[in-house]
């Protein structure tokens, strides 16, 4: 099958079979490269394949426990494709994944036509459709298969898996990542795994920025920030958090008789309201806000329906954060809203 294009798994009727097979059905083996905080509790899942595990790590000692509980330690990559049909990998970076698929004893070495590379690690989209493409040439294919849900997902068996690649090899692979995985996702061709953990981890960092920037405000005012955490925490477990407006397939604007646009609308009054109370607060304690101001600039246009009264309000008078006094902002373009 070398030279067959990644996205014509299936349609050869002579091509080779996709990955290791049904569990219910003699399966392969499957590999797993990597065994640090993530890789080990999302190994230790596989255990139960019924076609077998191998294992590598550079640390030979990191296999060692899963030896003992009947999975098989290769030395290398090109050792695991040898035998598994599924080879999921875990590693640091661009340059490790580069390694462990094309080096000089990665994965292309051994791997026998309809091997599925898994790629966990947060890589660039565009080094994912490269390796794909390197791949494809003999015969193997390559998701990218990023996941989300930290050290703990891994350990409870509840990560989302994020596959980008073509729909009978993300099929063929589901079984697998169902061992490990509570929420697979199929995210597109190779590559859109990729792109959307970054915006996921776009959003997550983010978060942590604005969390950083609200306990500066909590701390100013006297409040204990520990305590705040824990609402946080609490009513984000009960709301759902941002994701609990992340509802519609797109971005572009609400049509104003869109059932949509009455439930962001509302949302949005809520939302400027609060956020120019707060950045009312903020100036008077004098604790810059730079997310608090663009949150109110933008939170009407995020949802489709535009900016609301306050945020109006707010930009024709130079970004008075609190829709009615005087304009202390001493930067031009208004963008700081005056909350210093």
């Amino acid at each position: 099958m070398s030279g067959q294009p990644a996205g014509s798994a299936g349609q050869d009727p002579g091509a080779s079979p996709i990955g290791p097979g049904s569990p219910e059905h003699s399966p392969a083996p499957v590999g797993f490269i990597g065994l640090g905080n993530m890789g080990a509790p999302i190994a230790r899942r596989l255990l139960s394949w019924p076609g077998g595990l191998v294992v590598c790590d550079v640390r030979p000692e990191a296999a060692e426990p899963f030896v003992s509980e009947g999975a098989t330690a290769a030395a290398t990559p090109a050792e695991v494709a040898r035998t598994a049909r599924l080879v999921s990998v875990t590693v640091l970076d661009d340059a490790q994944v580069r390694d462990v698929v094309q080096g000089p004893d990665g994965i292309l070495r051994t791997a026998a036509p309809g091997t599925v590379i898994a790629v966990h690690s947060t890589i660039s989209d565009s080094t994912a459709v490269e390796l794909a493409e390197a791949c494809a040439t003999h015969g193997v294919h390559l998701v990218d298969a990023p996941v989300s849900g930290g050290a703990p997902g891994a350990e409870k068996g509840e990560l989302a898996v994020m596959v980008g690649g073509p729909r009978e090899v993300y099929e063929a692979c589901k079984p697998v990542f169902a061992l490990w995985a509570a929420m697979p996702v199929h995210a597109g061709e190779v590559g859109a795994g990729t792109r959307m953990k970054l915006a996921r981890n776009l959003l997550h960092f983010i978060s942590f920025t604005a969390a950083a920037e609200a306990s500066r405000l909590a701390e100013a005012a006297g409040i204990d920030i520990a305590k705040l955490g824990r609402v946080v925490r609490h009513t984000d477990a009960i709301t759902g958090g941002a994701g609990a407006v992340m509802l519609r397939e797109t971005t572009a604007p609400i049509a104003p008789d869109d059932f949509w646009h009455g439930v962001f609308t509302h949302v949005r009054g809520l939302g400027e309201k609060d956020l120019s109370l707060a950045l009312s607060l903020g100036e008077r304690l004098e604790v810059d806000l730079p997310l608090g101001t663009i949150a109110l600039r933008d939170l009407g246009a995020g949802f489709g329906v535009g900016p609301g009264e306050i945020a109006r309000r707010a930009a024709t008078a130079g970004a008075d954060v609190d829709g009615g006094s005087d304009d202390h902002s001493n930067d031009s373009n208004g963008d700081d809203g005056g909350a210093r």
